[in-house]
């Protein structure tokens, strides 16, 4: 298949089965289609098989029955065109303990056919990109998880592939540098790269991601763009209570059509139409002493994720505004 050919062919995921020995079922005939210059999301909860989908795409794992093709090149019968054609970030921090930054981003460039200057050159662009000058001559073993973690970006998209996956690629990254790394990211995709992107955050899934699916128990859930998505709560608003520390959570009215709590956050799905008594209910309970203050806004990915698999442990951490990635 032609250079050109591959550049242009999506990235084309088939009823991918995957059975581990004792019966367990990590990937239920999965299918995806996933274009070049875009950034495609897996979304779901930990345990949901997406780890296992996308070592299969890189051609670590086989899968039990089921295919996945770039263009006409079968990825699962061919481990090392996988290898060639994929840059992959693990959830893993990378092995870099005795090697120097600069170093092991230069090396992960060379090792993928790029030349002595060209390797230097895209090491510096990422070193600045990242803000990661100040750890440019240090041991990988010297850096925090964080920094780790950018690094690890950085040795990924030093020669990126048709193919780029990135396994949860903020974990321990502070909000300020993860702003940097998804400009990153997009521009991975700007250049032409799928980059799949693995995650349990629904927030970044909605700001961050062209396409997304939703997986859990192994199972595609749902697929499309985020507004998509959300299509089935259009007519809904959400109603955001923070409670007062020691309050119990109240009883919501029968207007709620959806709730949960996670740690002192209530959150209430409702009806437009009910918008009006929602917030004299709310108004109620911090006359009352029973909240500190309330919100009304327009539903989320987060709504419908709930309404496919449940709330997130996390999701109040998920919410935070500083992590909202910047184009």
């Amino acid at each position: 298949m032609s250079r050109s050919a591959i550049e242009t062919a999506p990235l084309s995921i088939v009823d991918v089965t995957k059975v581990y020995p004792g019966d367990v079922l990590a990937n239920d005939e999965v299918s995806l289609e996933i274009e070049p210059g875009g950034v495609f999301g897996l979304l779901g909860p930990n345990g949901a098989g997406k780890t296992t989908l996308v070592n299969q795409v890189i051609g670590q794992i086989r899968p039990t029955s089921g295919s996945i093709h770039l263009g006409e090149v079968d990825l699962t019968a061919d481990a090392s065109a996988a290898r060639a054609l994929c840059s992959y970030l693990p959830q893993q921090s990378p092995p870099i303990q005795s090697l120097r930054t600069r170093f092991a981003i230069e090396l992960l460039a060379r090792i993928r056919g790029v030349d002595r200057r060209q390797a230097r050159a895209r090491s510096e662009e990422l070193l600045a990109a990242l803000e990661l000058e100040p750890w440019a001559d240090r041991l990988g073993s010297e850096l925090s998880g964080g920094v780790q973690r950018l690094v690890g970006f950085a040795i990924a998209a030093a020669a990126p592939g048709r193919i780029v996956v990135l396994d949860e690629p903020t974990n321990d990254v502070d909000p300020l540098r993860r702003r940097l790394l998804w400009r990153e990211i997009r521009r991975l995709a700007d250049g032409g790269s799928s980059v799949l992107l693995v995650t349990h955050n629904v927030l970044e899934a909605e700001r961050a991601v062209d396409e997304l699916a939703v997986i859990d128990g192994g199972r595609v859930l749902a697929s499309g763009t985020p507004a998509a998505l959300k299509e089935d709560a259009r007519d809904s608003v959400r109603l955001v209570v923070s409670l007062e520390p020691e309050a119990e959570a109240p009883s919501v009215p029968a207007f709620g059509d959806q709730q949960s709590v996670t740690g002192r956050r209530l959150t209430v799905l409702l009806r437009e139409r009910d918008a009006v008594h929602a917030l004299h209910w709310a108004r109620s309970l911090v006359e009352g002493g029973v909240a500190e203050e309330y919100e009304l806004g327009a539903t989320t990915l987060e709504d419908s994720y709930a309404r496919l698999v449940g709330p997130q442990p996390d999701a109040e951490e998920s919410r935070s505004e500083e992590e909202v990635p910047v184009s």
